[in-house]
């Protein structure tokens, strides 16, 4: 800690705080064609989303910035959960081609190799990446052609119950609309910051690492937390973290002790900024935690009334 350089330290927490204004900017997008979002809800909502999870296990603010949007801006929460999942596809697709480079660049610049696991996990994501993206283009395809792009859901033939058609045409509003593009295109640059905010508490630990050597570590963290875990991922952060470091002949010792200094650092911002947004969204920890509890019986009524 005494060879800190704190000017790469604030660097770095600004470019993750960033990164979460950025995926605020692109749920606005998504959103678009139920509602004109405005984006300092969608900001509040996300960063209350954030500080749900790290109070919470199993990553319930997902579902809780979704009730926030779905009641301040009237679109069903259906909609928005749906949303949530547009975004996560968007995800995928660029972790999968993010991780296609890193595999072909990492070899060829004569340092560490990556490990065996780690490629055949490149593959697999690569392959169900590409399954899925397949089945969105062919759901909205089918939509555009069997309905037709200005046919209302009410008046449209077919066989496919209610709430799959909701959630259906959801999906091709969505897909379909201009706004998409610009959710897609703004979507680059979270990652984007959030490797440089990593890479910037790299150069003031100093690991030696370079901005390369950081994207392939930001990938092994976000995998492995990918699944809903502990409360603020402790645990399972530093364990991906120390893997991913270890990949470049990082010491363990050393690398273990940047997961915790990384982890911190990323995590602290948003305790205050996700309690003060918690806040200005008219809610207490109580009644978050009131929220969160009974949110799969109100997602299930939710899908149950569409």
């Amino acid at each position: 800690m005494a060879d800190v350089d704190w000017r790469w330290v604030w660097l770095g927490m600004a470019f993750d705080v960033l990164s979460y204004g950025i995926q605020a900017v692109r749920w606005k997008f998504l959103l678009a064609p139920f509602a004109k979002v405005r984006l300092t809800r969608s900001i509040r909502a996300v960063f209350a989303g954030l500080f749900a999870n790290l109070v919470f296990p199993l990553r319930p603010g997902e579902f809780l910035r979704s009730y926030l949007i779905s009641t301040s801006d009237d679109i069903t929460l259906g909609r928005v959960l749906g949303s949530v999942g547009v975004e996560r596809l968007i995800d995928l697709v660029i972790a999968t081609a993010s991780l296609g480079v890193v595999s072909l660049f990492l070899p060829e610049k004569g340092g560490a190799q990556l490990p065996h696991s780690f490629k055949r996990a490149a593959d697999i994501l690569g392959i169900v990446t590409l399954g899925l993206v397949t089945i969105l283009v062919v759901l909205i395809l089918y939509l555009e052609f069997r309905l037709g792009k200005n046919q209302e859901l009410g008046t449209a033939r077919h066989h496919l119950p209610g709430k799959m058609m909701q959630a259906l045409t959801a999906l091709h509003a969505m897909g379909t609309a201009p706004s998409f593009y610009p959710a897609v295109l703004v979507s680059i640059a979270m990652p984007a910051c959030q490797v440089l905010a990593l890479w910037a508490l790299m150069r003031s630990y100093p690991l030696g690492l370079s901005f390369m050597d950081s994207v392939v570590v930001l990938l092994v963290i976000n995998l492995g937390v990918s699944l809903p875990n502990a409360p603020a991922n402790v645990g399972s952060y530093q364990f991906f973290c120390v893997l991913g470091v270890s990949i470049f002949g990082i010491e363990k010792s050393t690398a273990a002790g940047f997961s915790f200094f990384a982890w911190f650092l990323l995590t602290l911002p948003f305790i205050f900024l996700g309690f003060a947004a918690l806040l200005r969204s008219g809610m207490s920890l109580h009644s978050m935690r009131e929220r969160v509890s009974g949110m799969p019986r109100q997602i299930s009524n939710s899908g149950a009334a569409s």
